[in-house]
């Protein structure tokens, strides 16, 4: 056989297996959860070597049939990826009502939504969060670091950069759990009005780190957003560098067209 035929035969051995797999997840024999068929009894039951089956877990996980966890194999995705709504997560009226925006937009998508922190103290800004603070890089800032779950699987971490000058004076940012509305609620009452968010977003592969908290599968996107907190008067008073699971977010904005 020819070195094409040979490469066409694999191509459409693994496209059969995740063809297969597909059709089974659609009639619910391998229902929400359930856990795909291990890399072994793919191997054996098609015939193929690893490397095929692999293929085709693969455009299953693209298709985003199925998720893969580090060390516990894949299994058939049983919830739907968080909406992010950039023009409603941050409304007032969530603050207001003693939610923050993660917990607000979980809730809309369903789920137990749940938060790990991992470290607030004092620590040196990194450059590119000085920066965007306007402070001198190393300069100490308050940092927060939370892991963020859904239904008990990790969909994001987060660390929060806030201005020393701004945090020393606002007690409950120092604490694990800011109170109802989060740091947002507590800088606005104590006079930081949050009047607008700007936001940068790119898509790049997970690092070995992220690998490891996120649960992902060697070689994963993530979504890397940045953003910045602007209250009233132009100032920088938090910044947040998140790094999401990226087929369990979809960003969704909305903004006025301008002449």
């Amino acid at each position: 056989m020819a070195n094409g035929d040979v490469a066409s035969s694999a191509t459409a051995k693994y496209l059969q297996i995740a063809a297969d797999l597909a059709a089974r997840i659609a009639s619910g024999s391998l229902a929400p959860g359930a856990t795909v068929p291990s890399e072994a009894e793919l191997m054996q039951r098609y015939g193929v070597a690893s490397g095929t089956v692999r293929k085709a877990i693969a455009e299953l996980r693209t298709a985003q049939l199925i998720e893969t966890h580090h060390g516990r194999g894949s299994f058939v995705r049983s919830r739907p990826p968080v909406q992010r709504k950039s023009a409603d997560r941050f409304r007032r009226a969530h603050r207001k009502a003693g939610k923050a925006a993660y917990l607000a937009e979980a809730e809309t998508a369903g789920g137990a939504p749940s938060v790990t922190v991992l470290f607030v103290g004092p620590t040196p800004a990194p450059p590119d969060i000085a920066e965007r603070l306007g402070v001198p890089a190393d300069t100490q800032v308050l940092a927060r670091k939370r892991r963020y779950f859904r239904d008990g699987v990790p969909t994001e971490e987060a660390v929060s950069y806030l201005p020393w000058d701004v945090a020393k004076d606002i007690p409950e940012v120092f604490a694990e759990n800011p109170g109802g509305g989060g740091i947002y609620a507590r800088l606005e009452e104590h006079g930081y009005s949050l009047v607008e968010f700007a936001e940068s977003v790119r898509a790049r592969l997970a690092t070995k780190p992220e690998t490891k908290s996120l649960a992902l599968s060697p070689g994963a996107p993530v979504i890397h957003l940045v953003r910045d907190a602007i209250a009233k008067g132009g100032r920088v008073v938090e910044v947040c560098d998140t790094v999401m699971a990226a087929d369990q977010f979809v960003l969704d904005y909305r903004f006025p067209a301008k002449d």
